[in-house]
Formats: structure tokens, C-alpha cells, sequence
């Protein structure tokens, strides 16, 4: 399985993309602002888009939904508590096929993983479990986490996700919504946001 990093966007809203795929068959992460790269690499790569997984529905993350759907019919996945988010946070209605729920486990594009529901960034804010990976979407970035002081977030609800991510057993690579790549046990010893957890 190869997690590859599309970094999205402009100015302050780099979003990281990721492309997951095994063999021709492709899930991509958060697709951000620019549709036309993400197709753009799948015909590249010669990968066929099987579905979008959306960590979170805030506009930076899924700007590139509607084309995206509109050039290959993919599913997208996407947790219903953030059906609530206020449009002027998800740049219109937000689409989607299929809904997340905590603890559930998908097999999408011949691929197996888990869905951890980790509010406070947002209501209904995602992490994604692969053997090779974390994606975190915005509830953990390298050295800090997401913000919740827009609508929709929590601080008691972060702190609570932040505790269930650190007690995962053993260690991960970890592909954040923003920034660089990390992993779970440098997180662990050296992120306050975690350090701290008991």
C-alpha cells in the first residue's frame, strides 16, 4: 500500500490530499482545492478513484468533492455530524454517498480500515486507521492539534480524542491534515497536547 502526499490550496489553507491505492485501485484523502491536480496524478499514476474519504467537512478539505464525483462517480465517505456545520464552513452543501461511524471497519479499493470518530475539531471529525498509517485530519498535527473555536468545536471533546489516540497500542506514521508527516510516538513524548495526557 503507497500514502502519497498532495499538499492543496493556497496561502494559509495548504491542505494535505492524500492519495492511498494498492495495485490500480485509489481512496483519496481530503481533496482539497484543486480538484484538477488530484486527477491530474490518478491518470498519471494510472489509478482508478474508487472512493473519497473526508476526515472532516470543512471547505479546505472538500472543495474538490464535486468535480471529482462529476469525473468518476466515486463514493464519498463522510461522518453525518458535520451535516450540522454552518455553510459558511463547507463552502455550500456538503456532498456525499455514505456515512462514517465510530469503530466501524471498511474494506474500500481492497484496502482494510478503521474509522475513529474524534470530535472537537468538529462534530463529526475523523481519524483513519490503516496498518500503514494514521490520518489524522485536523485533530492532530505534528507538535500541535486542531483548533475548536469555530462552530462545531470543542475543547473537551479534542482533549477526550486527543487521550483515545494517544492510548492506541504500538506506534504509526501519522499524515495530518496540515504540515509535515510524523508519527504517533513522537507525539506521544513530545507534542504538549498529548504529553500531558495521563
Amino acid at each position: 500500500m503507497t500514502i502519497e502526499t498532495l499538499t492543496l490550496g493556497e496561502n494559509r489553507f495548504f491542505t494535505n490530499c492524500y492519495l492511498i491505492h494498492q495495485g490500480q485501485k485509489c481512496l483519496v484523502v481530503d481533496p482539497g482545492f484543486q480538484p484538477e491536480a488530484v486527477l491530474s496524478t490518478l491518470e498519471q499514476r494510472g489509478l482508478f478513484l474508487e472512493a473519497i474519504l473526508l476526515t472532516h467537512g470543512h471547505f479546505d478539505h472538500v472543495g474538490g468533492v464535486g468535480a471529482l464525483v462529476d469525473a468518476t462517480g466515486c463514493r464519498v465517505f463522510l461522518h453525518p455530524e458535520d451535516l450540522t456545520l454552518p455553510k459558511a464552513l463547507t463552502a455550500g452543501p456538503l456532498t456525499y454517498t455514505d456515512e462514517f461511524s465510530d469503530n466501524q471497519t471498511l474494506t474500500l479499493a481492497d484496502m482494510t480500515f478503521r474509522v475513529l470518530h474524534t470530535p472537537g475539531h468538529t462534530r463529526g471529525s475523523v481519524c483513519l486507521l490503516f496498518p500503514e498509517g494514521l490520518i489524522s485530519g485536523d485533530t492532530l498535527f505534528a507538535g500541535s492539534c486542531g483548533r475548536t473555536d469555530l462552530p462545531g468545536g470543542s475543547r473537551y471533546q479534542l482533549i477526550n480524542s486527543l487521550a483515545r489516540l494517544a492510548g492506541l497500542p504500538g506506534d504509526y506514521a501519522v499524515y495530518p491534515g496540515h504540515g509535515p508527516a510524523t508519527t504517533l510516538e513522537e507525539e506521544r513524548r513530545f507534542n504538549p497536547y498529548l504529553s500531558r495526557i495521563p
